[in-house]
């Protein structure tokens, strides 16, 4: 009888070890707090419904994926332990994460240990043109083209205004605002003037006064949307009226939050939004019924979880060379558009175009 029961005890052990070892675990990486902590929130959330649906539809290759959260808190050394934890976790892949900042160290990490990264959100050159081996990618574009695009709109519409170039001092800040101000020099373009404040002040008053001296009616700035909001805001109280524009770190109603109706008319740049695709109308409402506003890169990692599930069903498994041959060959539909990648690494998605905030919410600029 004990030996009944001890066998009895030891398959079962088996069996719930095998079934354990069959789920197929994936990571996403994000600032989940922190002061980008409400980026974070949107990757979470779009990786969270991403693999719920997988899952609900019968899985990958017959199995259920587990999905694993880490927190980088956007920060350089916090993702590299964050990505040595994960490597000795059995992920096979890893969606995130939101700073350049962080996804770039963590893809040290993740090319030598053979974990795919797909960032959705990551837009410094550096991560694909330095990547450190195959399996990074990015479904979102590149500051190089957000640069211009943003340098294109000022030239266009604010010709003969005073123009300021600011920037954070970040990897994404510092690199965005000089990729702008190189293709506004580049188009004739002269900047009024040209500073720097490091990310994570509060007090802009002195930075004001030297944008009030110089008579600025721009102000581009690299920089987060905390920072962001604040400057406009303690722009407005000391009566500068000077439109501000940045980057897609503005693309969370938390903007809003922290400027107030000093927000309004703030423009910047981002992708189309795919959430406006008629064709995606049943994956916003889900969103929305559940209480979450598919805005920013909800959408973008959502559709990353998609590509690497599509590639590993076109391998036939989640080893990293085939799943790794798939994405670099294949084109996938996705909630954000039909997707490839180059030799780079980098999407082949349309360019960014101009939005700009009202009341609230953002739309695209008129």
């Amino acid at each position: 009888m004990k030996t009944s029961l001890l066998t009895g005890l030891m398959l079962s052990t088996a069996l719930i070890s095998t079934s354990a070892f069959a789920d197929i675990t994936i990571t996403v990486q994000a600032p989940i707090t922190g002061s980008e902590a409400t980026f974070g929130a949107q990757i979470k959330a779009g990786a969270e419904k991403a693999v719920a649906d997988i899952n609900a539809a019968g899985g990958l290759l017959g199995q259920q994926i587990i999905l694993n959260v880490e927190d980088d808190k956007c920060d350089g050394t916090e993702s590299t332990s964050v990505a040595n934890r994960v490597a000795g976790s059995g992920s096979v892949f890893v969606v995130g994460s939101y700073c350049s900042g962080a996804s770039i160290p963590a893809s040290s990490v993740y090319a030598e240990s053979q974990i795919i990264q797909i960032s959705p959100a990551s837009t410094n050159p550096k991560f694909t043109d330095e990547r450190p081996g195959p399996g990074i990618y990015r479904v979102c574009g590149r500051d190089d083209q957000q640069g211009p695009a943003a340098a294109k709109y000022i030239l266009e519409h604010f010709a003969g205004k005073n123009v300021a170039f600011l920037n954070d001092k970040s990897p994404y800040g510092e690199g965005l605002a000089l990729e702008a101000q190189k293709a506004y020099e580049a188009g004739g373009g002269k900047p009024v003037l040209v500073d720097a404040f490091n990310k994570g002040d509060t007090d802009f008053n002195a930075l004001i006064t030297k944008l009030k001296a110089a008579k600025v009616d721009l102000i581009y700035t690299g920089t987060y949307h905390t920072e962001a909001g604040t400057l406009i805001k303690q722009a407005r109280a000391q009566g500068l009226e000077a439109t501000l524009m940045a980057g897609d770190a503005l693309v969370s109603e938390q903007f809003w939050t922290i400027s107030g109706p000093a927000g309004e008319g703030t423009l910047m740049t981002f992708s189309p939004d795919p959430a406006k695709n008629p064709a995606v109308a049943d994956i916003v409402k889900a969103f929305t019924d559940a209480g979450t506003t598919p805005e920013g890169y909800v959408l973008y990692t959502y559709g990353a979880v998609q590509a690497w599930a599509a590639a590993a069903t076109k391998a036939g498994t989640t080893d990293f060379e085939p799943v790794v041959k798939a994405l670099d060959e294949g084109t996938f539909d996705t909630v954000i558009g039909s997707i490839d990648f180059d030799e780079k690494g980098d999407v082949s998605l349309p360019g960014y175009v101009m939005y700009s905030w009202h009341d609230g919410k953002y739309d695209y600029a008129k």
